[in-house]
């Protein structure tokens, strides 16, 4: 203002010199009125200024009877300039006790008054000056001017003492876990008792040269379960070494050449042993269904995963698709209307099995629905063939008659994925109380809960395969029509590329079953043919693909294709020497979907999950929701960095 002042003043002087004096004289009479004006302006300011003063140590004084117990400042909320501080805030920050001169963020940097503004009285995080520890709270004040202006008043808690008791308490809860051997009776397989104890020697010796860094407790409860219950301050430590014996037990190696592998459940937030000891144990559950091989944190929310990027073990033992067979006839018997479900867009897999199961409900004198969208599936030839027998006429339903149709007897069966989201009509899974699931994906963290009776085997080739165990211990090959057994078969063979990948002994003795029972593998063989165009239009996807990492093979389209024709392209990438992993991605409205196969290190279920996808370590998928290709496609590499640097 001094300088404002300074120029008018120089304009009169020049007017004056000039000659001009009633222009001079009218310019000196504008310029001591304007400063007329500042003079009483400034003034009420002032007068303002000591109102809020006043006000806010009359707030002070009324609390605590004089001098505020508490470090307190007064600050406006709208640009964060201090006020007032009292001398126990002017102690604790350094603060000079110069008014309007200095603003909050020079004396407390980063800290923010938007919780104040919003109307909250303590602010979310704590506050750190030295070595202590403070909790802030606040107070409104709106000043009495035409602005509207906002004043707060803040006070700085000490909790310094009790911070450090809760932290102590939190680091020093409890994590109980519990250690798993997945394939311990593999191993011991046909060894002498003197071999099995030092088997079990290296086994505990291994699993204690872990535990012993992390000052807990290791017990061993059965021949491959261990207890071990340690302090949460020492799980951080766990996750960062990526718990390190996950690596170390495959060193271990059987007489067969067979290398150990364990599991590891943990349990942690919860309200006591018990409930630790629960959250431990749905962690093994959910680690031997993702294939073993890992670690699995649940809290009182969610799983967290770590490990599993090796492949599933094959087993040979078939005790408990034998136990879910029976499992299921019984409660076959005692329903009322039965329903099979698979996924969206239902391919031969999904179809496969779930004609499978059409065929044990009537062996047991029930008539099944297969829920499946008769224009939306991958398995249209197959889906005409099997309605044109007449035992399969009115079969296949859609999800809404399906609703109608349902009652408090009712059951439905889940085939082919174990997610919520996925399968072809969520009303019905919500509305049926009584639920199964045959599923052979790795098991995602909102999997479908509860059910009454689960075969969920990564091991398994595809869900036919195990739909076919249950019907070898059930039905007898008289009661199996020919078209199912192609339907089974086709399944089997979609999900194993006519037996190049994911097969194991149990794969084979399925399908020479189904081959006996009058399945033509030439049928199925033109169940999966493409006619010439779609053929053009694969080769197409495989021409646009590029490498990366020298193994993967990436192609990235702009425009929409078929799932079919992106899983088929993905396949056919996989022919090409060197590649052991392939992506294919496109849109589909405000999606974009990829396709993943692999025959090599890379585990694409790993990858895909973390884009939310799922699947096995050799086929798996993904459906990322608003957003474009690009964007897709930079997460896709983000996530397949992460993989191979992890």
């Amino acid at each position: 203002m001094g300088t404002y002042f300074f120029v008018m003043a120089a304009f009169c002087l020049a007017a004056l010199l000039d000659g001009r004096y009633w222009l001079a004289a009218g310019e000196t009479a504008v310029t001591l009125l304007v400063f007329m004006l500042y003079i009483m302006s400034r003034s009420r300011r002032n007068r303002q200024i000591q109102q809020y003063i006043q006000s806010a140590s009359n707030t002070l004084e009324a609390t605590s009877q004089g001098e505020s117990p508490l470090p307190a400042v007064l600050v406006r909320l709208g640009d964060g300039g201090i006020i007032w501080a009292n001398h126990r805030f002017s102690t604790l920050t350094g603060y000079a006790d110069s008014p309007m001169d200095q603003d909050l963020d020079e004396v407390l940097p980063g800290f923010s008054t938007d919780w104040l503004v919003a109307g909250k009285a303590e602010c979310p995080q704590d506050v750190t000056m030295g070595s202590r520890r403070y909790r802030v709270y606040g107070t409104l004040i709106r000043a009495e001017d035409n602005k509207g202006t906002m004043l707060g008043v803040l006070y700085f808690s000490d909790l310094t003492e009790l911070y450090q008791v809760r932290d102590e308490y939190i680091r020093s809860r409890p994590v109980v876990a519990i250690i798993l051997i997945d394939n311990y009776e593999e191993m011991i397989k046909n060894l002498t008792e003197s071999a099995v104890s030092t088997l079990n020697a290296r086994l505990g010796d291994t699993i204690s040269e872990w535990t012993d860094q992390y000052r807990g407790l290791l017990r061993k409860l059965e021949r491959n379960r261990y207890l071990f219950i340690f302090e949460k301050r020492d799980l951080q430590r766990a996750v960062e070494d990526k718990f390190s014996v996950l690596e170390s037990i495959h060193e271990i190696v059987s007489t067969t050449g067979l290398p150990a592998s364990i599991s590891i459940g943990l349990g942690v937030d919860g309200a006591d042993f018990g409930e630790n000891y629960n959250f431990a144990a749905l962690g093994i559950e959910m680690a031997l269904s993702r294939g073993g091989d890992q670690a699995v944190i649940k809290d009182r929310f969610n799983f967290s995963f770590y490990g599993g990027r090796n492949r599933e073990a094959d087993y040979s033992s078939k005790v408990r698709s034998r136990v879910t067979a029976n499992s299921l006839m019984e409660l076959i018997g005692q329903s009322g209307n039965v329903f099979i479900m698979g996924h969206k867009n239902a391919d031969l897999d999904a179809v496969g099995a779930a004609v499978g199961l059409c065929c044990l409900c009537r062996f047991k004198g029930k008539k099944a629905n297969i829920v499946i969208d008769l224009e939306k599936n991958a398995a249209q030839k197959l889906i005409e063939e099997v309605r044109a027998v007449p035992q399969y006429r009115d079969v296949f339903i859609s999800g809404q008659d399906a609703l109608l149709m349902a009652d408090n007897r009712s059951i439905l069966i889940v085939v082919d994925t174990n997610r919520p989201d996925q399968v072809e009509c969520q009303p019905l899974l919500e509305s049926i109380s009584k639920v199964c699931v045959v599923d052979h994906h790795r098991r995602a963290a909102d999997y479908i809960s509860p059910v009454v009776v689960s075969l969920h085997e990564t091991y398994a080739s595809s869900a036919a395969e195990l739909v076919t165990e249950i019907l070898l211990y059930t039905v007898e090959k008289k009661d199996v029509l020919p078209i199912e057994a192609k339907c089974l078969l086709a399944g089997i063979c979609l999900d194993t590329k006519f037996f190049n990948v994911r097969t194991g002994e149990r794969t084979f003795e399925a399908a020479a079953a189904l081959r006996r029972m009058g399945a033509d593998t030439t049928e199925v063989k033109r169940l999966l043919q493409n006619d010439f165009q779609d053929t053009m239009a694969k080769y197409q996807i495989i021409k646009s693909s590029r490498l990366y990492r020298q193994e993967i093979a990436i192609s990235a389209l702009n425009t929409t294709t078929t799932r079919v024709l992106a899983a088929q392209a993905a396949d056919e990438l996989l022919n090409i020497s060197g590649i052991t992993a392939s992506f294919v991605l496109y849109p589909d409205g405000d999606q974009v979907i990829i396709s993943a196969r692999s025959i090599g290190s890379a585990n694409v279920q790993v990858i895909l999950e973390a884009l939310g996808g799922g699947g096995n370590a050799a086929t798996a998928g993904a459906q990322m929701r608003n957003t474009t290709v690009k964007d897709a496609l930079d997460k896709l590499v983000e996530s397949i960095d992460k993989f191979y640097e992890g």
